[in-house]
């Protein structure tokens, strides 16, 4: 299949077109009310100064400390939102069989959307189990891992920290 010489040359215009628009530079002016302006092209007639872009982003984060500060012999770090259900749902199951935890909202806490962030989070719950984590809740996914992390600790621990369940009764 042969390319068209117009359909190459549309190609190239195009990309000379991006190539110029990914260089341009960012003016600034201040007005007779003393507001400033911000344009990519200079206005004529009036003092422009170039404004110098600088790109504050991060790349490659880090979460290996925010990890060694929370997720330490077993403990459960969970982020929360005040609307999740599950979330709710989460912590009743904690309260319920005494997991001590430490809960982060990320809407209202700075610390919580912080580290929410850093570990790259998009829904709630995030829950870090010593140092492993868990999206979302059921009681059993978070009783396997659980009981994964406390086996990992010291025996005395592990019985300290086990959560407590009773039973479902069986029908006859």
């Amino acid at each position: 299949m042969k390319k068209s010489p117009q359909l190459s040359q549309l190609l190239f215009i195009l990309l000379f077109l991006l190539q110029a628009t990914a260089q341009a530079e960012i003016y600034k002016w201040v007005d007779d009310q003393g507001k400033s302006h911000f344009s990519d092209t200079p206005v004529d007639g009036i003092k422009t100064e170039t404004v110098e872009l600088k790109i504050n982003t991060y790349t490659a984060v880090e979460i290996t400390p925010l990890l060694e500060r929370l997720g330490k012999d077993g403990k459960v770090v969970i982020y929360t939102a005040a609307w999740c259900g599950n979330c709710k749902k989460a912590e009743k199951y904690f309260r319920e069989n005494h997991i001590p935890y430490t809960a982060y909202d990320v809407e209202r806490s700075p610390t919580g959307r912080i580290d929410f962030k850093a570990l790259g989070g998009t829904h709630v719950p995030v829950i870090l189990i010593g140092k492993t984590r868990m999206n979302g809740f059921t009681a059993s996914s978070f009783n396997k891992v659980y009981k994964q992390e406390m086996e990992k600790q010291s025996p005395q621990q592990a019985l300290q920290s086990a959560p407590v369940t009773t039973p479902s009764p069986t029908v006859k």
